[in-house]
Order: C-alpha cells, then structure tokens, then sequence
C-alpha cells in the first residue's frame, strides 16, 4: 500500500512541476488594434487590417520599430509571419535596439538570414542552420524566439535552428518588430503572443 501511494505522489508530483513549468503565452496583439504597442509619431507604416499586422515602407524609406508597451526580463515570442513584396528585411528586437533576431534578407549578406541573431558591430555572429528547407517564403510561418538572459533560442515552423549566448545584454525591456529603413517592402504579422518566464 505504501510503494502504491509513493508512486502515486511522485507521479502526481513530476505532473505537477511539468505544469508548473509550461510557459503560459498571452495574446501580444488582438488583431484589431494597436493595444499593448507604442505606434511610432505620425504612423504610415504600421496598420491592422482582419486580424493581420502589416508593415509597409513609406515614401522615404525612413524604416520603423513597433514596440511592446511592457517591458520583458526572461521570455518566450511566438508570432506567425509572412513575406510581402519587396526585398523583405525585418526581424524582431529584443530587449533594445541592439540585439534582433533577423527575418528576411539580410542587407550586408544579400540573403535570408532568417532566425540569426543581428548585433551591430558584430554583424551575424553565428547562422541559424536548416532555414533554406524549413522557410516557405510565399506562406506564412512561425518563428519562436526564447530569451532567457543573454542566452537565446530559436524555432523555425517548430524546429529549433539556433542556439546562442550573446554579451552586452540587458536586464529587461521591450520587444520590437522591424520595418528595416530603405527598403521598399510589405511584411506582416498575427497571432503574436508571449510568454514570460519566472
């Protein structure tokens, strides 16, 4: 009766620390609207249209970064994402300005780079592996980026592509999505959420 109820507790208790471990993802964009984002002064380059965020260049090819109102430490952000026309040159900013996680083509490489981190001043350090065959550039995808301090993690239409620590990073801040500056481009996203991590 006893090894009965001590295998019962310890089942019950790995359940229980799986669960508690789960990240649990909240709704970063309701599809409707600009809630939860800072929209940049004199908008013309972001818009909501039936669930879709689209970016688009403007007549300058000023560029321009969507950034969440809330601030991230540790976190997970999973968002589905879709090349438009043009040369397609995006990528999501962790934390600061400083540190992306680059989609599209690279301007420096003249070519996609999807899922490699981008740190000014070091260019791509490493190259996410296997994207050539996972991306489908006329359909949307999934990308999954997990910070966890300097340490990052990325999945591409769920597979992992890359691992990689990086220096100089910050505590906490926000998350931004880019519309690189001189480029004439479309690109957009939905069902953007976030988990954050304990």
């Amino acid at each position: 009766m006893k090894r009965i109820t001590l295998v019962a507790l310890l089942i019950f208790g790995a359940l229980h620390i799986s669960t508690a471990q789960k990240p649990k993802f909240k709704k970063a964009f309701n599809g409707k609207n600009f809630k939860g984002w800072v929209v940049p002064q004199d908008n013309i380059w972001w818009s909501v249209n039936d669930g879709v965020l689209l970016a688009k260049s403007g007549p300058e090819k000023k560029g321009s970064i969507l950034w969440t109102e809330k601030l991230y430490k540790d976190f997970i952000i999973e968002t589905d994402f879709k090349y438009g026309e043009g040369t397609v040159d995006t990528g999501i900013f962790l934390r600061t300005e400083d540190q992306q996680i680059q989609m599209g083509i690279s301007g420096s490489l003249k070519r996609d780079m999807t899922g490699s981190p981008y740190i000014p001043g070091k260019g791509y350090p490493v190259e996410a592996e296997g994207v050539a065959e996972l991306l489908k550039p006329n359909e949307w995808n999934t990308i999954k980026v997990k910070a966890v301090g300097p340490e990052y993690t990325i999945w591409l239409n769920g597979e992992e592509v890359l691992k990689y620590v990086s220096s100089d990073v910050p505590a906490m801040g926000s998350i931004g999505l880019q519309l690189h500056p001189g480029r004439e481009m479309t690109t957009s996203f939905r069902n953007i959420r976030i988990a954050t991590l304990e």
